[in-house]
């Protein structure tokens, strides 16, 4: 089996006297995408924001390849392989679509600072000319290449989350996180979303993990499945056992349990 990508080891959070994250230890696996769902309340947002470095969690620990990266925040955790979609879209309104994905690339620098900058260097120019290739190839992908130039304070909800989309694959993830994806998409966005997504799992082997209500959009789009009741792993395997198991289906899907 593969190392994991990222891992939780007994991961609490509590909020005054509520423990919305209970001792919650889960391995996400390269190539995998782990459906996380749960009743409202169960703590799939909050797990979401301490593995990401939204959050710190009271107790416990976040790993990233194997390193403990508990104390880290969420810019240095992005800038070393997780990047995140989020439940409410967050897009740089008075940028154009091209250049918010193009600033999840910029923190790298060029090399030679202002320098290299006036003058040209070819060094500075390759690496401008490589990242606008990474751009325009995940602005395609995505379906964005039309609005590349439209500020995307303009853009409808669907258009806005897949320019999320595309800000957090540019880069080549090792893990992808995606909050709540289908909200405010049509049939056919959805089904560019899946794609692309499916796409980014087989290209770069990076971990997905998804948080999202629609129950069939995570059975259809998971390798496995995790459910959260109360801050606490209730099933975690692959999505046809978790549907079936009666805990679930008491808690969650609406069946009563045996």
């Amino acid at each position: 089996m593969a190392a994991p990508a990222l891992e939780s080891r007994s991961l609490s959070v509590t909020f005054g006297g509520v423990r919305a994250v209970d001792g919650v230890s889960l391995a996400f696996l390269p190539g995998q995408v782990c459906g996380l769902v749960g009743p409202n309340g169960a703590g799939k947002t909050t797990l979401f924001d301490c593995l990401s470095g939204v959050l710190r969690p009271t107790s416990g620990s976040v790993h990233l390849g194997g390193v403990d990266v508990t104390g880290r925040s969420a810019t240095w955790r992005a800038r070393h392989g997780i990047r995140r979609t989020f439940q409410r879209q967050q897009v740089f309104g008075r940028m154009t679509v091209e250049e918010n994905v193009l600033v999840a690339l910029e923190w790298r620098g060029g090399g030679g600072g202002l320098t290299a900058d006036a003058l040209r260097l070819p060094g500075r120019v390759r690496i401008e000319r490589s990242r606008r290739g990474d751009v325009d190839d995940v602005l395609e992908r995505c379906g964005l290449t039309d609005v590349r130039h439209v500020p995307a304070s303009r853009l409808p909800i669907g258009t806005a989350r897949m320019v999320e989309l595309a800000r957090a694959l540019v880069d080549g993830p090792d893990v992808l996180m995606v909050d709540e994806p289908t909200s405010g998409l049509d049939e056919a966005e959805v089904a560019r979303f899946s794609a692309v997504v499916r796409q980014a799992r087989a290209e770069l082997g990076c971990a997905v993990i998804l948080v999202e209500h629609d129950v069939e959009f995570v059975l259809a789009m998971s390798d496995r499945l995790v459910v959260l009741d109360q801050g606490r792993v209730i099933a975690d395997g692959p999505p046809d056992v978790v549907r079936d198991d009666p805990t679930v289906r008491g808690v969650y899907l609406g069946a009563p349990t045996p």
